[in-house]
């Protein structure tokens, strides 16, 4: 896929929220996202590819997994990115080797028909927000066994996760669990130069210039915390205490091979 590999024809997305483009676009102008990002560089160099995204909001590896991944078998892609495990980090009963179990499945199948896959590791969220610092420790966990199970078969893996930059807040939506546009253009940058694409390099991982307004911490920051709490940690919390999910009756977004827009900027 690089300048000495065979074009790319059809790529496929597989994943979440954050696949599914959640904190770039709204519901009424359409989400974009880093997958849809991703599809417009390769598109670029790759005239006529064809690009369906299957992500889901709210699904855990498991369900990407039952849910996404025959479909996808049926595209025949030629690349697939993986990106899921972040809403399982959330849940009480989190296993690091049941989410990396799906996963791997994942990379096996779509790599034995021939395709290149690619995934990412996740930045520690306590360096996001600092009331998730229980969960570091399981980040730590997955992000060791996606980078084992992506050896062992293949898959390129964008270590979003080793850089300073990706802890800056103007790369993170207001819910601090989606990335912004940019946050979105980073993550598709950042896969794009792992898979050695065409016009790529390590820019992603520069640090942003200065902030025009400053960035308040310690007690400073308490109203923000406690916004965010009431906003966005606490209807997550009920969600999750009534059995409910953010993707209840939400379909995937391109569920058919389609042609990629190169016109949109930024």
């Amino acid at each position: 896929m690089s300048g000495t590999d065979a074009p790319c024809r059809r790529y496929v997305a597989l994943g979440d929220s954050q696949t599914e483009g959640l904190g770039d676009g709204d519901e009424a102008t359409g989400l974009r996202g880093f997958a849809d990002r991703l599809a417009e560089h390769l598109a670029h160099h790759n005239p006529g590819l064809s690009y369906a995204n299957l992500a889901v909001r709210g699904r855990l590896a498991a369900q990407v997994h039952t849910e996404q991944l025959a479909p996808a078998l049926s595209l025949r892609p030629d690349l697939a990115t993986v990106v899921a495990g972040v809403n399982d980090l959330l849940r009480p009963r989190f296993d690091a080797d049941h989410v990396a179990h799906h996963l791997e499945t994942m990379f096996a199948a779509l790599t034995a028909q021939g395709a290149r896959v690619a995934t990412l590791t996740f930045p520690d969220p306590a360096r996001i927000t600092p009331l998730a610092r229980p969960l570091a420790p399981r980040v730590v966990a997955l992000n060791q066994r996606i980078r084992e199970a992506a050896g062992r078969h293949g898959v390129t893996v964008a270590e979003t996760s080793r850089h300073p930059v990706v802890a800056d807040p103007r790369l993170w939506s207001t819910d601090r669990l989606h990335a912004s546009p940019l946050g979105h253009q980073r993550i598709a940058a950042a896969l794009a130069h792992a898979l050695g694409l065409p016009g790529t390099d390590d820019t992603w991982t520069h640090p942003l210039p200065p902030p025009t307004t400053p960035v308040l911490t310690g007690w400073r920051a308490a109203p923000a915390e406690l916004r965010w709490t009431a906003t966005f940690l606490g209807p997550w919390l009920t969600r999750r205490l009534r059995g409910r999910s953010s993707g209840d009756g939400h379909t995937a977004k391109r569920p058919h091979l389609g042609p990629v827009d190169v016109r949109r900027p930024g």
